[in-house]
């Protein structure tokens, strides 16, 4: 938790001294899993609505053609998996595992001197807590795999990356791909194997606000 505070902390003071700063929402519809473990896993559909701020490293103008941005991002996250392991004797095995992340991107967008392009790419760190945890599994499936699943304890805290491209439509709109991917592991009673959360999405960024230099 003092790492959370943290990085919200440091969120909170970004937004207020930045002169030019810009907010807005953001949302993605992805496809998770939790890798290493659970057999046969197809992984899970779900989605991510959160909030942005973002504001130049680099000198910018009424032309908006600053291309380096920091980019703090906090989101609730609908993570999990769908495993399919003798489906015909067990069913599907279903892992939902909720979470509250947040993300400090760079973003860089491609630019000649000062003609910004609107393609640009962005990374940074996540850090992800637990806030729902459900699991509906068969009891004979959990009796039969959990030798080699180890998966009776979920970690509460969880760190990666996160990283992806996107595209500006507009001084409103931008879309994006990303791709996230966990360093810590899920189960932390699992010995054999690191288990840990990826995710690939879709998604829109939305600004609530317009900035005129």
């Amino acid at each position: 938790m003092k790492k959370i505070s943290t990085v919200l902390a440091l969120f909170s003071v970004i937004a207020l001294s930045a002169q030019s700063v810009q907010y807005g929402i953001t949302g993605n519809f992805h496809q998770g899993s939790v890798a290493r473990v659970h057999d046969v896993s197809k992984g899970k559909f779900g989605g991510s609505l959160g909030g942005f701020v973002q504001f130049p490293l680099v000198e910018n103008d009424v032309f908006d053609s600053a291309w380096l941005y920091l980019m703090p991002q906090v989101e609730y996250s609908m993570g999990g998996e769908w495993a399919r392991a003798e489906e015909e004797k067990f069913g599907i095995q279903k892992y939902y595992y909720d979470y509250v992340a947040m993300q400090l991107y760079l973003k860089w967008f491609f630019h000649q001197g000062n003609m910004k392009k609107d393609l640009f790419l962005f990374a940074g760190p996540r850090i992800e807590y637990l806030v729902r945890e459900d699991k509906k599994v068969d009891p004979a499936y959990d009796a039969a795999y959990f030798q080699y699943n180890l998966d009776d304890e979920v970690a509460k805290f969880g760190y990666g990356v996160s990283m992806g491209i996107g595209l500006k439509a507009s001084s409103k709109w931008e879309a994006f791909m990303r791709f996230d991917r966990g360093f810590s592991k899920v189960y932390p009673n699992n010995n054999l194997r690191n288990t840990y959360n990826r995710m690939l999405a879709v998604g829109i960024n939305y600004y609530l606000n317009e900035n005129w230099w």
